[in-house]
C-alpha cells in the first residue's frame, strides 16, 4: 500500500511572533504579508528584517513560508510593487500567494524561479479555470470558499497530480463572494481588495424609508436580531478524513489579525487531529477534547460552510457579531529554571495571586494550576497582581514548562 501524502497544515502569521508561534505549535507552513500589497493591512505584517528572521526560523525547522501579494493592483501600485519585488527577490521565500494575473507576471519577471500559489481572491470555482492556471505554471490553487467537497474532488480529478489544492478549513467566513466585497469601499472608503476591509458585514443594520428620514426600522429575522450578513466561523476539525479524500493538499487556517493565543490554540488542535488520522486512518475517531480546546480561543459559532452543500439560514448568526470569549490569554513563558521551578513570564492580560489558570504548550495538552506568587522579574518585588501590559514576571509553575508555553484564565 502506498503511503498517503500528509495534508499540510497552513497557519496565519500576522507578525513575526505569530509566525514563530504557529511553527512552534505544529504548522507545516505559514503565510504572511509584507508591509505592502497584502490583503490584511491591519495585521502587524513583517518588514524586510523580520521576513529574514522568520524565514530562517522556519527553514531551520523544515517548515515553509508563503508571502501574500494578493491585492488587486491599480495603476498607481505598479511602480511601487516593482520596487518592493526588487527588495525581496533574494529572500528564500517558498511561494507567493497572488490573485492578480498582472502581479503574477511581475513576480515572474523579477523573480524567475518563484513558486506561485493562486489566492482565494481569484475565485476559483471550477476545474476548467483550474486547468487554465495550471497551464500557466501556477503550482497551487486555493479553492474558493463557495465550493463543496464534491466540487473540490472534481477539480482534483481533472488536474495534473503535481498541481496542489489548498482550502480554508477554519476561521472567519466572508459574506461576499470569496472576499470580493465592495461594501467596505462604498461605506468607509477602505478598499477590501487592497487590504483595508472595515468588515461592514458585521454591522447591525436598520431600514430607512426615503420619505421618512430619521425613522429607523429594525431588520429582523423572526425574533433573532438584525445581523443579516454575519456568518458563523468555519470549522472543519471534525471532518479531517473528508478533507483528505477530497484531494486537498493544504488545510488553511484563517486569522492573520488574530492573537498568538488564537494561533497556538487552533494550530495545536488541528495538528493533533491530523496526526491522529494519519497514524491509523482506518480506525480514526475524532476526540471531543480537540473541539473543547478550539472553543477556548475567541470564536463565533461554527459552521461547515459550503463543504456539505449551500448554507441555509442556520449558518448566519442573527443575534450578535461579537466573539465568544471564555478564556483570556494572560501570559507567555519566556524561560524556565528547572532547579527552582520558576518561570520568566511576559504578562498579556491582568493576573492575580490566587487565580486559577491553565498552562498549555505544543507538546502537552494543558495542566491547571493556581498562581501562588508573582514578582517583578528585574527588581524581585513581590506582587499581588500584574496589571501592566507585557510586564516581565517571575512565578512558580506547578509543572515544568518551556519557552512559548501559554497561560490562560477562564473568564468570569
Amino acid at each position: 500500500m502506498t503511503e498517503m501524502k500528509k495534508i499540510e497544515l497552513l497557519a496565519p502569521a500576522g507578525d513575526l511572533e505569530k509566525l514563530k508561534t504557529a511553527i512552534r505549535y505544529g504548522a507545516d507552513a505559514v503565510y504572511f504579508g509584507g508591509e505592502m500589497f497584502s490583503l490584511r493591512a491591519g495585521a502587524g505584517n513583517l518588514n524586510l528584517e523580520e521576513m529574514k528572521e522568520g524565514l530562517a526560523y522556519a527553514h531551520e525547522r523544515g517548515k515553509r513560508c508563503y508571502l501574500t501579494i494578493n491585492i488587486y493592483a491599480h495603476n498607481e501600485d505598479i511602480d511601487p510593487l516593482y520596487d518592493y519585488l526588487r527588495q525581496i527577490r533574494d529572500l528564500d521565500i517558498d511561494a507567493f500567494l497572488i490573485a492578480d494575473p498582472g502581479i503574477i507576471a511581475m513576480v515572474r519577471e523579477t523573480i524567475p524561479d518563484a513558486e506561485i500559489h493562486l489566492s482565494t481572491q481569484a475565485n476559483l470555482t471550477n476545474w476548467r479555470t483550474g486547468a487554465f492556471w495550471a497551464s500557466a505554471g501556477v503550482k497551487r490553487l486555493v479553492m474558493a470558499r463557495e465550493l463543496s467537497l464534491e466540487e473540490i474532488r472534481s477539480v482534483r480529478d481533472h488536474l495534473p497530480q503535481d498541481v496542489e489544492l489548498e482550502a480554508f478549513v477554519h476561521g472567519a467566513m466572508c459574506i461576499s463572494y470569496s472576499g470580493r466585497c465592495l461594501l467596505s469601499n462604498f461605506m468607509t472608503g477602505r478598499d477590501s481588495n487592497r487590504g483595508m476591509c472595515a468588515h461592514p458585514c458585521r454591522y447591525r443594520y436598520s431600514l430607512v424609508e426615503e420619505k421618512r428620514p430619521g425613522e429607523f426600522f429594525p431588520i429582523e429575522e423572526d425574533d433573532r436580531g438584525s445581523y443579516i450578513m454575519n456568518s458563523k466561523d468555519l470549522c472543519m476539525i471534525r471532518h479531517i478524513p473528508d478533507l483528505v479524500h477530497a484531494g486537498i493538499d493544504s488545510a488553511k487556517i484563517e486569522g492573520r489579525m488574530k492573537s498568538i493565543f488564537y494561533v497556538a490554540t487552533v494550530v495545536h488542535a488541528y495538528r493533533q487531529a491530523i496526526d491522529a488520522y494519519y497514524e491509523d486512518p482506518d480506525n480514526y475517531v475524532f476526540r471531543e477534547e480537540w473541539m473543547e480546546e478550539l472553543l477556548k480561543a475567541s470564536h463565533r459559532e461554527f459552521t461547515t460552510g459550503f463543504y456539505y452543500g449551500k448554507p441555509g439560514h442556520e449558518e448566519q448568526n442573527y443575534r450578535t457579531s461579537r466573539y465568544t470569549k471564555e478564556y483570556s490569554f494572560i501570559g507567555k513563558v519566556l524561560s524556565y529554571n528547572e532547579e527552582t521551578g520558576i518561570a520568566k513570564v511576559e504578562q498579556r492580560n491582568k493576573m492575580n495571586v490566587g487565580d486559577h489558570i491553565e498552562v498549555f504548550g505544543p507538546d502537552i495538552s494543558f495542566f491547571p494550576m493556581t498562581i501562588t506568587d508573582l514578582a517583578d522579574w528585574e527588581s524581585g518585588e513581590k506582587l499581588e497582581s500584574a496589571p501592566h501590559a507585557q510586564q516581565i514576571l517571575a512565578m512558580h509553575m506547578a509543572e515544568p514548562v518551556k519557552p512559548g508555553y501559554i497561560l490562560r484564565k477562564k473568564e468570569g
